[in-house]
């Protein structure tokens, strides 16, 4: 059975909307009303996140994280105000469960003989090919 995750929740007062005119669709409404949410969650500053989890999404090489290390969500691609508030937040969850779970360490492995065999043999055979496109020479 696999590694059980522990449910997080992050409160709301730790989460900054703004909304904002939207390039998406929207027919007139697009020019008048800010359907576009932008949604900022500090990573670096969150009391909610375990310190290991914390490491793991700071770690990651995520253009919607800042430098701060608040990681910023622009959601646009409905038409109304709250499924982009909606998407913003589902795109956030699934960005924290990435690092809820830690990556399966390397377990080195050493390559087999018959594996060993094959890639030397296609060495030779590379070698033999090249030699043979030089220019030839007559030393007699």
């Amino acid at each position: 059975m696999a590694d059980a995750v522990p449910a997080l929740t992050i409160p709301e007062s730790e989460l900054a909307e703004r909304f904002v005119r939207s390039a998406g669709p929207g027919g007139q409404n697009v020019n008048k009303v800010a359907t576009a949410v932008e949604l900022r969650f500090d990573i670096a500053g969150s009391p909610s996140l375990p310190e290991p989890v914390r490491e793991r999404l700071l770690a990651k090489r995520d253009r919607r994280v800042t430098g701060d290390g608040v990681l910023v969500i622009s959601a646009q691609r409905f038409r109304t105000q709250e499924r982009n508030r909606q998407d913003a937040r589902e795109r956030l969850a699934v960005f924290i469960d990435s690092g809820l779970r830690a990556p399966k360490k390397r377990i080195a492995t050493r390559p087999t003989r018959g594996s060993k065999e094959r890639r030397l043999g296609a060495k030779r055979e590379r070698s033999t090919i090249k030699r043979g496109r030089g220019t030839q020479r007559d030393w007699d």
